[in-house]
């Protein structure tokens, strides 16, 4: 099981964190802190699976990690999880980020950490893994900012009305409108121009 999901520079400023398990604030800070001291100080040239040690409830535990450019990408995991087949998620997450911002930097993850989210909720909840097909998380997640496109529409629709009555050329202002039977009396109002 995922335990955890940090991402944080090589100052060690988190750029995201995700705990599957609950943990008080401080107890986050402290892992954070922890698991960046351990990863930054190890040598480029190592393997990237480290003993977790006491960070996380217990040493069955371990560290998972790439380093990007500027950005470390570490999953804390639990002895049942494939060291390779998490270095294989971190590869298709940073993939996927690159695609969804177009060569991914450190101001995305500060600017869209929603939609970083997201794409991380595409593929693992709960601590374990849903999706690892690139193509399918990408899909879904165009599929959610269409949504949100949608749903921005909706929100913006009475600037929109009042728009196009200001707009609208009329020699003057209607004093009753009818609609079938009903006939609605328009009070006096002021110029809308």
């Amino acid at each position: 099981m995922i335990k955890a999901i940090l991402i944080f520079n090589n100052h060690g400023k988190p750029r995201l964190s995700k705990f599957y398990e609950h943990y008080s604030e401080d107890t986050e800070q402290q892992i954070i802190r922890e698991t960046f001291h351990l990863v930054s100080k190890r040598d480029e040239n190592v393997c990237n699976f480290l003993e977790g040690g006491m960070l996380i409830d217990g040493s069955d535990n371990k560290l998972i990690y790439r380093h990007y450019a500027t950005l470390y990408f570490v999953f804390c995991v639990d002895s049942s999880e494939s060291e390779l087949g998490i270095l294989d998620l971190i590869q298709v997450f940073v993939e996927t980020l690159d695609k969804c911002f177009e060569n991914v930097c450190e101001l995305d993850l500060i600017f869209h950490v929603d939609k970083v989210h997201n794409i991380l909720a595409e593929m693992v909840m709960g601590g374990m893994v849903l999706e690892t097909n690139m193509n399918e998380i990408i899909t879904q997640v165009d599929a959610q900012n269409k949504m949100e496109k949608s749903e921005a529409g909706i929100a913006g629709a009475p600037a929109r009305a009042v728009s196009a009555v200001k707009n609208m050329n009329l020699p003057e202002m209607p004093k009753n409108i009818n609609i079938g039977d009903i006939s609605i009396k328009v009070p006096n109002l002021p110029s809308f121009k």
